[in-house]
């Protein structure tokens, strides 16, 4: 698909969107043709694009665009409070926080950077806390080969907030982990980095 017919279904996605939502909006008992809503739909709809916008590209690429064979380095490589923002797909409320990502290289390093953009491509997709988690485990173990992998996830969720138990202060940990992370010792030591954040 070029770019200009990517771009096209774009704005046909987005016309239809935000179709649904002015229908959304009336449903809810306000009129969505007085002023101030006249443009909600569509802002609405391409926030909704922005949010979701991982489902149109691929983290393992990314980690393949700057790997390096790495120089007998076998200790822990720790990229941590990455802040995310993701959407649940239970409510299609927000859930925000910090993820910390640790690997141990075998063969390949990867450009630092391009960890917090793996995290951002699985967070801008519809999901749940313990799916992201595994998702960026899985991408980097595979991609890289790495000794092991750990990632922990820590968020608050405005489904818990906002509605339902209305909880606000709760906070929701996540981890998973492969390879010589499966250690104790090793999971404590990657922990032991990071615990000033949890």
């Amino acid at each position: 698909m070029t770019k200009e017919e990517a771009n096209e279904n774009t704005l046909q996605a987005r016309e239809e969107l935000a179709g649904h939502y002015k229908s959304i909006i009336n449903l809810l008992g306000e009129d969505a043709d007085r002023e101030g809503l006249l443009k909600t739909p569509e802002r609405v709809a391409k926030a909704m694009q922005f949010l979701t916008k991982g489902y149109n590209e691929d983290p393992a690429a990314v980690l393949r665009g700057a790997m390096f064979k790495e120089e007998d380095y076998k200790q822990m490589v720790i990229v941590k409070d990455i802040d995310f923002f993701s959407l649940c797909e239970h409510h299609m409320l927000p859930f925000f926080g910090k993820a910390h990502v640790a690997y141990i290289p075998k063969k390949y390093i990867t450009g630092l950077s391009k960890i917090p953009r793996v995290v951002d491509i699985f967070a801008r997709r519809l999901q749940i806390q313990e799916r992201l988690t595994m998702q960026i485990k899985d991408c980097i173990q595979q991609t890289l080969d790495p000794l092991g992998v750990m990632v922990v996830i820590e968020a608050q969720h405005m489904c818990m907030q906002m509605r339902g138990v209305e909880k606000q202060n709760s906070l929701t940990t996540t981890s998973d982990f492969t390879g010589f992370f499966q250690q104790a010792k090793t999971r404590e030591e990657f922990m032991n980095l990071i615990k000033h954040n949890l």
